[in-house]
């Protein structure tokens, strides 16, 4: 018999009663039901009850285990009584009563508790994430995590994709978030870039003549943490093609990912049709750039209806340029009670408050209700009521100015709102393409154009786009959103250095810094670059998704916590003198 195990402890079953056995694991539990001891012994695979009484030679040892110790039992496998089948488990109709135990790693006190369900403080959990790993959740999670990275391959190479490796140690890219910097022994003074993700080199593959490329690559920004973002590294489905364009792209892509839905979303419908949305009718109508479609609601643009009425603190921000007045629909949300509550969340987020009006009946009549109705009059509020396509019973919320002061928190309303009234279809997957993003920004201080996005988009129209109006100039560029959450982000390549030098001098940037600070793609570009473009997918936020987990770090085996160290590893650590001077460095002490 092997040292360890004939089966795993999910193996078992009527087939084998009467069967000598092997199993190891950890003690997930120890019940004493009147004599008789009984240990849920657990491993990767599952559970299995083993027992002894005291007739058993093993019954002194089985006494002295406890939670979370490894052992070794040998024990024959015996039916269950019919009354004592458990069927939630594969082993729920045996059970193994133990003739030897072996201990193969006892357990101190512990921390925290494998078995149940307890919340723990993060920083227990991440402590001793070897511990919060054995729990079922989180080996459910792992699991899926690594089911779907090897779906993902399978259904790359189905495609006609290779993998290949790209560099970890490299020189710094174009990526917009903070590098982390690793400095060279062998050349003091300068450093090398963990790679914020492969952009240049998936690039120069296309440029080397291969068609397709893909790779689970690790990217490494240094990054304020969120709640759906790491704040060191993360893993990304990344994938370039040549001779593509922006529709070859996703009908390349939505495949790939509805079938990972599909497969591991346990049941929930996945959508099949994925509207492409520009990015102004995104913040228009969500106020965002990652809408979740499972909310119905759609914001509008209303300000004819307040331009010279009688509310003047809409009529007078109208007179301003750039403003304007939306409205959110919500439908079923006619009652005072809701949209004090919607007011009152207006103002905890930074604002003098949201107006609003609901419908009712009064007397068999339809009727406007709230203070906005009493101040525009009925004709306007029912041009309002009209244009939204509401009723009694219904009610809209209204936020005025310029957009960029109020949208984000109307895209929040808008989701409080879908959640609240239950608008929002929570057992769907609904994905949508936001296109059309702009290249460039104005900078509200100074006045200076920068890009807005990836600078190395080809712009829509090509270099003749770039003779007008910056800010007018819209590139393909594009993102695949589901659920609320960023999944994808790609683009079309710009592969023309003409081009390429144009759209950088928009942005302030003279032809010898573009090639001072690219050297690589402009050399490349010289030598017969093909049309290319492709996109990165995030495989943690992926798994996110499929886990129904709020947080990523639940879906990341050994991630950081919100203050980007290792508790466990204790990371970040103050470097030896020995290794300073090895790099020819020095620390200066933070005042």
């Amino acid at each position: 018999m092997h040292a360890y195990r004939s089966h795993t402890c999910a193996d078992l079953n009527k087939s084998h009663v009467g069967e000598t056995v092997r199993l190891s694991g950890w003690v997930h539990r120890v019940r004493d039901h009147g004599g008789i001891l009984f240990i849920d012994l657990r491993d990767h695979y599952g559970i299995t009850q083993v027992l002894a009484d005291p007739d058993s030679p093993a019954f002194a040892d089985v006494e002295k285990v406890r939670s979370e110790w490894c052992i070794r039992i040998d024990g024959v496998v015996k039916a269950r009584d019919e009354s004592l089948v458990n069927a939630k488990i594969p082993t729920g109709e045996i059970e193994v009563f133990v003739r030897e135990l072996e201990v193969l790693g006892q357990a101190e006190e512990l921390p925290l508790m494998v078995f149940g369900d307890q919340d723990y403080p993060e920083e227990t959990r991440l402590r001793y994430r070897y511990l919060d790993l054995r729990r079922e959740s989180m080996q459910a999670n792992m699991t899926l995590r690594s089911d779907v990275v090897a779906s993902i391959r399978r259904r790359m190479w189905d495609k006609g994709f290779r993998e290949f490796q790209t560099p970890i140690i490299t020189a710094s890219s174009p990526e917009g978030a903070r590098d982390f910097l690793v400095p060279s022994r062998l050349h003091p003074g300068k450093f090398y870039a963990l790679p914020q993700a492969p952009q240049i080199f998936k690039q120069l593959i296309m440029v080397s003549g291969f068609d397709r490329y893909f790779q689970i690559a690790p990217c490494f920004r240094d990054e304020d943490p969120r709640a759906d973002r790491s704040p060191t590294d993360f893993y990304q489905l990344d994938l370039e093609m040549s001779f593509v364009q922006q529709q070859d792209v996703f009908d390349t892509v939505q495949p790939v990912i509805a079938g990972i839905f599909e497969e591991f979303g346990g049941g929930r419908k996945v959508d099949t049709d994925w509207p492409q949305i520009s990015y102004a009718d995104a913040a228009l109508w969500y106020g965002t750039d990652k809408p979740d479609l499972r909310n119905p609601i759609r914001m509008q643009d209303v300000s004819e209806h307040f331009r010279g009425s009688g509310f003047a603190i809409f009529a007078k921000l109208l007179e301003q340029d750039g403003t304007e007045i939306r409205a959110i629909p919500a439908p079923t949300g006619g009652s005072r009670k809701f949209c004090d509550r919607m007011n009152a969340f207006a103002q905890k987020e930074g604002l003098p408050g949201m107006g609003y009006i609901f419908w009712r009946e009064t007397d068999g009549q339809m009727e406007a209700a709230g203070p906005l109705a009493k101040n525009i009059g009925p004709e306007r509020t029912e041009a309002i009521r009209q244009q939204l396509g509401l009723g009694v019973g219904d009610a809209a919320f209204f936020l005025g100015g310029k957009p960029s002061a109020f949208q984000t928190v109307a895209g929040k309303a808008r989701t409080v709102i879908g959640e609240e009234l239950g608008l929002t279809d929570k057992d769907r997957f609904a994905f949508c393409w936001i296109v059309d993003f702009p290249m460039y920004e104005k900078d509200a201080e100074t006045g200076a154009i920068d890009f807005e996005h990836n600078p190395f988009s080809m712009p829509q129209g090509g270099i003749e786009a770039l003779e007008g109006d910056p800010l007018k100039v819209r590139g393909y560029q594009y993102d695949l959103a589901c659920n609320g959450y960023e999944l994808v982000s790609g683009a079309i390549r710009n592969h023309r250095l003409d081009i390429m030098f144009k759209a950088f001098a928009l942005a302030g940037y003279a032809e010898d810094e573009v090639r001072k600070r690219f050297p690589s793609l402009v050399n490349a570009f010289r030598f017969g670059p093909p049309p290319h473009g492709g996109c990165a997918a995030g495989i943690d936020r992926i798994v996110m998704l499929l886990a129904d987990e709020l947080n990523i770090r639940e879906v990341i085996m050994f991630p950081m916590n919100q203050r980007a160290e290792d508790l466990m590893m204790g990371a970040p650590s103050e470097p030896s003198n020995d290794q300073l001077r090895d790099l020819s460095l020095r620390v200066i002490p933070q005042e």
